[in-house]
């Protein structure tokens, strides 16, 4: 997909996904993580709209990640859900991972939710742990490369607060009413396909992350570029080897697995969360 032809595609994507919603305006936007597209089955009045069935739209190719929108009633807001996502390491431009936030974002979306499947960095942090996204590093190409959108956003956006103060706080008060613990942390995005080695833990660890995965940032950057508010939580699916562990693999199931297990927990937050907006 060729730069400047980017604002075309987006409002070509748009119109056409508008044109199926039978008039409902959606007004957050969710972006599921691996193993997290459970949530999708809470979504009431569903209309699925599968990503290749948009023209100019990439297919998700990971695991987890089935590749529609959703777009239906959630926490009494209408919402459209991207049941799994792009990545940059599915041989995909940034502006085609990116692609599908900028359409939610021109079909009017006021806020931004995203979620994925990380490693802990921390090894105070457990398998099955949500953790509240409070910051992150981004080590992948940064989306706004290239020639400004400036229909969207600034060419020079502030960052300094990625993930929204009050939606962090609403989310403590209503984890705590369904006593759901979480941590709250600094997730760092890498490439990816391949998993972290010990000593890029042990780096991540030292620059101040929690949490390492392969996405998340570039879609909070277009989202923030364009002033949505966004709230961002992490599934901890494994735990980074602690110094001189010499028996530990990253199985790519077992993450699959560990987040389909906290799922129902992110689900219920995130319907109580969306329903205080």
């Amino acid at each position: 997909m060729k730069t400047m032809a980017q604002p075309l595609v987006i409002k070509a994507a748009a119109t056409y996904i508008k044109g199926q919603l039978k008039g409902r305006q959606p007004e957050v936007g969710i972006v599921l993580g691996s193993g997290l597209g459970r949530l999708a089955d809470e979504i009431k009045d569903p209309i699925v709209i599968p990503y290749n069935q948009v023209e100019g739209f990439p297919v998700s190719t990971a695991v987890g990640h089935k590749g529609n929108y959703i777009v239906g009633d959630l926490g009494g807001k209408c919402v459209i859900v991207m049941q799994g996502r792009i990545h940059y390491y599915e041989g995909y431009g940034m502006g085609e991972v990116v692609l599908p936030i900028r359409v939610m974002i021109t079909l009017g979306i006021q806020y931004l939710f995203v979620s994925n499947a990380a490693g802990a960095t921390n090894l105070g942090y457990h398998v099955g742990d949500l953790m509240i996204i409070k910051d992150h590093i981004n080590l992948l190409p940064n989306p706004l490369i290239g020639p400004n959108l400036d229909e969207y956003g600034p060419r020079f956006p502030d960052m300094t607060r990625p993930y929204d103060p009050k939606l962090i706080r609403l989310a403590e008060e209503e984890a705590a009413k369904l006593s759901i613990s979480l941590r709250k942390g600094v997730y760092v995005a890498c490439s990816g396909p391949s998993y972290e080695t010990p000593a890029e833990y042990g780096y991540f660890r030292a620059i101040g992350a929690d949490a390492v995965g392969m996405s998340t940032t570039p879609e909070v950057i277009v989202a923030r570029h364009a002033s949505v508010p966004v709230f961002g939580m992490s599934v901890i699916t494994d735990v980074a080897p602690a110094p001189g562990e010499e028996e530990y693999v990253t199985d790519g199931d077992a993450i699959v697995e560990a987040a389909n297990a906290a799922a129902d927990k992110m689900t219920a937050l995130f319907k109580r969360l969306i329903s205080r907006l």
